[in-house]
């Protein structure tokens, strides 16, 4: 596999950065994608400039959209609160309002146009359908028909060139073992962001830091107390 191209998808958070270390791992050079899409912060896309840099990505572009100009969820409206709670249990069945809609579908499709300016014929999207907050977007049935489709739409699909492969590699893995996963292959936690809402950091140099009550947060200091160890993002 030495020498081939593949497509990241990098928002800078710790599920991404994992899809990063392992494409890199399967001997991928990778070009990683991220978006300002209108979202509520830019402290993942801060985290995604280093992660790309720090892990040595042979390309990084950040491809402006304006998903706010839609709205309909808590990360694109500031009107929408982001809902926090204590507990992983206290998250609740139903999607909720962080779902951004048709986010993974719209960036799939730019970067299934980056794959093919870029002699790539493989996509890394960390989606999750285990520990993860109910979206429709991260399920196995969404990739896949989103990968028939990509196989239809382009030029190598249709020619003689090699189907694309959009690649999972988390889908089917708890928080806890998608972190373990990652601390093998090196990934420094403490430069990743997942947090829906964060807030102003104590150390002003710091940037921002996870509130540690939205599902994002409930769900990363899950996975790390599953290993034996707490959320290195989070200054005291």
């Amino acid at each position: 596999m030495e020498g081939l191209n593949a497509v990241v998808l990098l928002s800078g958070g710790l599920d991404s950065a994992t899809c990063l270390a392992i494409a890199k791992d399967r001997g991928f050079a990778v070009h990683a994608v991220s978006f300002r899409y209108g979202q509520r912060h830019n402290g993942e896309l801060e985290r995604a400039e280093w992660l790309a840099e720090s892990m040595s990505a042979a390309s990084h572009r950040v491809i402006d959209i304006d998903l706010a100009q839609l709205g309909g969820s808590a990360l694109v409206d500031p009107n929408i609160a982001v809902p926090k709670a204590d507990r992983v249990e206290d998250i609740g069945d139903e999607i909720p309002v962080t779902y951004v809609p048709a986010r993974n579908t719209i960036f799939l499709s730019y970067a299934l146009a980056v794959a093919e300016t870029s002699n790539a014929t493989d996509i890394f999207i960390g989606v999750n359908a285990l520990d993860y907050s109910g979206y429709p977007d991260c399920r196995p049935e969404f990739i896949a028909a989103f990968e028939a489709m990509a196989r239809l739409a382009t030029k190598a699909g249709v020619g003689d060139g090699p189907e694309l492969n959009i690649h999972t590699p988390l889908i089917d893995l708890t928080k806890g073992q998608i972190i373990a996963e990652g601390l093998r292959l090196g990934v420094d936690y403490s430069q990743t962001l997942s947090c829906y809402d964060p807030v102003a950091a104590v150390d002003s140099q710091s940037g921002v830091q996870p509130c540690g009550h939205c599902d994002a947060c409930l769900l990363r200091a899950k996975g790390f107390a599953e290993n034996g160890m707490s959320d290195p993002s989070i200054r005291e």
